[in-house]
């Protein structure tokens, strides 16, 4: 179970998470397929291992983990409206008449009812783990909407969920910047060969390197324009790599041999150990990594009244 993606959501009341409470408060709201008539439904279903039996909340240490998933009939925009064009023109051309907006919407309601039950199934799944010593919530996905989806479906059920994305004193943008242009990173990062740059001006270039010498004098000469690093690969120490982008999320995270290794050693033989020493393994990591990144950017912001 190693994330792909992070988005670190900071708690900003000390709850008290007990696993069996948690376990209840999920058992509430369970994934189910959508009906005939459903575009979408949305529930928790077990993180780890298969079968009825598996629980909700998968505990290893100090951490939680859980799993929400996203079911949703998938209707192509171009189907509906061709098919509304198509019926709209039957219309007019048999009774001679205009049909306007209101009966139009109508007859576009009524079609997507008639297609929704012959409709593709889409499935998708969130994966967040929760670490109440460190207080925070860190959530496997690139993506705030799907992030948030989860987040407010676990504030439905358990009633209360004090989060808020967690925030940096020095923004991003200029440690990244100062990272490239000074050639020299924080202790225990390393740039790596990949990044984005983008003017500071509304309307202004963006360039995308990969596989490229960030030293060289074709970057410097970007950066000396006023061009920006918006997004960076970089690595740190010799346990992970990942891209840092200007709004801290961290995508595409890869955790080197020495980690995976050592969780498939720890794992055994079945898949269900492996996943909770995986698990377990990154999360240990990432307790040492992220107050690293944070301090890398000026330490934590935390908003007044907090």
């Amino acid at each position: 179970m190693w994330f792909k993606n992070l988005l670190v959501y900071r708690l900003t009341q000390d709850i008290p998470f007990d696993a069996e409470a948690l376990e209840t408060a999920l058992a509430t709201k369970l994934a189910r397929p959508c009906a005939s008539q459903e575009l979408t439904t949305y529930g928790f279903v077990a993180p780890v291992g298969k079968g009825a039996d598996a629980p909700l909340v998968h505990v290893s240490q100090d951490f939680m983990l859980i799993s929400a998933r996203k079911e949703e009939r998938i209707l192509p925009g171009s189907v509906v409206r061709d098919a509304v064009k198509e019926k709209v023109e039957e219309i007019e051309a048999e009774q001679m008449r205009k049909v306007y907006k209101k009966e139009r919407d109508q007859i576009k309601d009524e079609i997507i009812q008639a297609f929704l039950p012959r409709a593709f199934i889409r499935r998708s799944s969130t994966f967040a783990a929760i670490a109440p010593k460190l207080g925070l919530i860190l959530v496997n996905s690139a993506s705030p909407k799907r992030a948030e989806d989860l987040l407010s479906t676990v504030r439905e059920v358990i009633g209360s969920l004090p989060v808020r994305p967690l925030g940096v004193k020095i923004a991003p943008t200029a440690v990244m910047t100062d990272w490239v242009k000074t050639q020299k990173a924080a202790d225990d990062f390393y740039v790596l060969d990949e990044c984005e740059l983008r003017d500071t001006h509304e309307d202004g270039g963006i360039v995308r390197c990969k596989r490229q010498d960030l030293t060289s004098e074709e970057i410097q000469l970007h950066l000396s324009t006023g061009k920006q690093v918006t997004q960076l690969s970089l690595a740190w120490q010799d346990k992970i790599s990942f891209v840092l982008d200007d709004k801290l999320v961290v995508k595409r995270l890869r955790f080197e041999e020495l980690l995976t290794n050592e969780a498939e050693e720890n794992g055994g033989e079945d898949d269900l150990g492996q996943q909770d020493a995986s698990f377990t393994l990154m999360m240990l990591t990432f307790g040492e990594f992220l107050p690293a990144l944070f301090e890398a950017l000026g330490g934590e912001e935390i908003p007044q009244g907090i």
